[in-house]
């Protein structure tokens, strides 16, 4: 599967090889602040712990995994789109809806990029077989990621409390339905 390129932008789809773009990405406590508290991840944890991860749910034919989103005219690398199953990782995997998250350097910040990427690989991905739905989650006070939620037509369904290794967070939860055509 492939994403076609935007106006803008361009995507490929990210493997073990991406290791450093992923750690200069997080290497942001910016960029880190609605997802780690702002706690930067280490070369070591993306290569142990976030890139098995990543190749657990990557499918190319279903166009899962991390889609690299980088600008067309320089091929800068600006962050990516992430397309998996909802609870992939937990024994309530729904494979009839995925879930669509990005994450995106902050030079890119405020210029749509986010919201554009993120519309292209959405566009291919709701046009498979089987998919009834896309949903997002994000920490309730991450306004950014939730514009975009909007932006891609979701709605909100639920507050909830987002609990890791650091504590309970406010996070919210947004959803499309897919038509079947």
């Amino acid at each position: 599967m492939n994403i076609p390129q935007t106006a803008r932008l361009n995507f490929k789809l990210m493997g073990e090889r991406d290791a450093q773009l992923l750690f200069d990405l997080d290497s942001d406590p910016d960029v880190m602040r609605h997802l780690t508290r702002g706690k930067v991840s280490s070369m070591q944890m993306i290569k142990e712990v976030f890139i098995p991860r990543l190749q657990a749910y990557t499918n190319p034919d279903k166009g899962w995994g991390l889609w690299q989103v980088n600008i067309t005219d320089t091929n800068t690398f600006i962050g990516w789109v992430l397309i998996r199953p909802m609870g992939f990782f937990t024994d309530e995997s729904n494979f009839s809806d995925i879930e669509i998250g990005w994450r995106f350097k902050q030079l890119s910040w405020g210029k749509g990029y986010a919201s554009e990427a993120a519309k292209a690989v959405a566009e291919v991905i709701e046009k498979q077989a089987g998919v009834t739905a896309l949903s997002a989650t994000a920490l309730k006070d991450n306004i950014g990621s939730i514009k975009v939620m909007q932006k891609l037509g979701m709605q909100f369904i639920k507050q909830y409390i987002h609990t890791d290794e650091n504590g309970d967070l406010p996070a919210v939860l947004y959803r499309k339905s897919i038509e079947i055509e």
